[in-house]
């Protein structure tokens, strides 16, 4: 049976508590309790029930708090999946959206995320969902522009006579009613 990996010599207990107390992240506070009770001498399953884990994620603790201190035992984001889109097939994204499609080649008039999708596997054989380009397109800059819709039938002098208040109804006191009332 290996040995127990030991913690960092320039804390103690008493300091990792009181890191715990001013943590606005309750797992980060809970993972300092735990380390705290294996400076104040305490057994690692000890600590284990302390911070409801098991050993393995207690030695998890240790090696992430002896490398990075107490910010080592703040929750990370995870990574997530590596982009399917290098550095040159992203530099030719930009370039085709820059220019435009042309409709003779292309066959659209605006580039739409499903067009841009085709356009891609066409040229570099991967395949991508419009969430996925609408996604990258985000990161280099881009935002998506769309016009505002107008109905076809639409006057522009009513709007305008509208906008003046000629259309606006006016409002009148209405005249009482002629029943009469009975004793």
């Amino acid at each position: 049976m290996g040995s127990a990996i030991g913690l960092r010599e320039d804390f103690d207990g008493a300091a990792l508590r009181r890191l715990s107390r001013t943590t606005k992240s309750a797992n980060q506070a809970r993972r300092l309790l735990a380390l705290a009770e294996i400076y104040d001498g305490g057994s690692r399953s000890a600590a284990a029930r302390i911070g409801g884990v098991g050993l393995q994620i207690v030695r998890d603790w240790v090696i992430r708090f002896n490398a990075r201190g107490p910010d080592g035992l703040l929750d990370g984001k995870a990574p997530g999946p590596r982009s399917r889109l290098n550095d040159t097939q992203r530099k030719a994204l930009v370039d085709v959206v820059e220019r435009g499609p042309v409709p003779a080649i292309h066959g659209v008039v605006p580039w739409r995320l499903i067009d841009l999708a085709r356009w891609l596997y066409d040229e570099f054989a991967v395949s991508l969902d419009e969430t996925t380009i609408s996604r990258e397109l985000k990161k280099l800059g881009y935002v998506k522009l769309t016009a505002r819709p107008r109905h076809h039938a639409q006057n522009e002098h009513a709007m305008e006579a509208f906008k003046k208040g000629a259309s606006l109804p006016s409002w009148q006191r209405s005249k009482p009613s002629s029943r009469r009332v009975r004793p």
